[in-house]
């Protein structure tokens, strides 16, 4: 198992296109990727979070190279303000529900 959550913050503005793009981001139909949750911070609304995990480091980094998931980085990057931040986590369980 592999993962990461990602904090990115959204330029004034843009903070709804950056949700919509990730909740329609191609690694969900991956069958690889096992979590894909999309969040955004209570306080401020232009601060997403984003946790993956998927089945290995292999199968995430393959994903990573294909031409869909480039498109997506290439659709996110100039919407975001600044570099987004990486912390290590391998989801382990739980619940989401929406």
């Amino acid at each position: 198992m592999h993962g990461f959550h990602a904090t990115m913050t959204a330029r004034a503005g843009h903070a709804d296109e950056v949700v919509a793009l990730l909740l329609d981001a191609p690694a969900l139909a991956s069958p690889d990727c096992v979590v894909f949750l999309v969040g955004r911070s209570a306080g401020n609304p232009d601060v997403i979070h984003v946790t993956e995990g998927w089945t290995s480091a292999g199968a995430h980094a393959a994903f990573f190279a294909t031409a869909p998931a480039q498109a997506l980085v290439a659709r996110l990057q100039p919407l975001l303000d600044g570099d987004s931040a990486y912390t290590d986590e391998v989801p382990v369980g739980g619940k989401a529900a929406f």
